[in-house]
């Protein structure tokens, strides 16, 4: 049996004959913590901030290492008091045991709180191809909704020219396409914006219809021939009739 007990910034080791060695002393990681930010996320909208802090941790090693295992604390910054505008604040961890030492690397951020706005915008069909192979052309795309809302920060949804949804028709295709597309806003430039799209994803159906080009010579020739057979057969019976009408005035002639 043994006994772990610290003194000093050592762990030791009791054995059963009493003799006691140092097994480790107190020691100092740095990690890579995500930053939480405590802010009025239905009302502001915060940039900025950087996504990830590094913290410097010392203590007893037993407990920097299962504290680097783990991660079972945060850093944080706490934006409830605070409005519209630039500000610099101090960030701060939580969840730490009380042997341990922190220090959040960096020390304060820069962040921007811009009030959240919410606004609707028409989507825009594109399709990466407007011709297929063979005899099938490619009809006009029709999407499950005409308009979608875009929120953000009022100086990103301004930026927002429009919202598209990019169909990848194949080449091959000979049939109606029905695709889950993902929804973009992007600005005249084309690139793409910074907002929540909702919903972030619509059906767009694409037809797919066989030419009719050939069906209408193939009708045009069966309308020609059919037209053709017709005056044959009025020539026809105008000739019986003529000769129908000879021989009865020849027969009364005779009379």
């Amino acid at each position: 049996m043994y006994v772990n007990g610290s003194k000093n910034g050592f762990l030791h080791q009791t054995t059963r004959n009493g003799n006691s060695t140092a097994l480790m002393s107190n020691k100092t990681e740095t990690m890579k913590m995500p930053l939480d930010l405590t802010v009025n996320s239905q009302k502001y909208v915060v940039t900025g901030y950087p996504q990830y802090v590094r913290v410097k941790i010392s203590g007893p090693s037993a407990l920097v290492t299962t504290t680097m295992n783990t991660q079972n604390f945060k850093v944080y910054a706490n934006l409830n008091n605070l409005g519209n505008g630039e500000h610099t604040v101090k960030l701060k961890t939580s969840g730490l045991n009380s042997e341990l030492r922190a220090r959040v690397i960096p020390a304060t951020i820069k962040v921007k709180i811009q009030p959240r706005i919410t606004t609707a915008l028409p989507v825009e069909v594109r399709l990466s191809a407007k011709t297929v192979n063979g005899n099938y052309k490619v009809g006009t795309p029709k999407a499950s909704l005409n308009t979608v809302q875009i929120t953000g920060a009022k100086s990103e949804v301004k930026r927002v020219a429009k919202v598209i949804a990019v169909v990848n028709v194949p080449k091959n295709a000979t049939s109606d396409l029905q695709q889950q597309v993902t929804l973009q806003a992007i600005d005249r430039r084309g690139q793409t914006v910074n907002v929540v799209v909702m919903p972030s994803t619509i059906s767009v159906t694409v037809p797919i219809n066989a030419n009719k080009s050939d069906g209408n010579s193939s009708s045009s020739s069966s309308s020609e021939s059919s037209s053709n057979k017709t005056s044959e057969s009025q020539s026809q019976s105008s000739q019986s009739e003529k000769s129908l009408s000879s021989e009865s005035s020849s027969d009364s002639s005779n009379s």
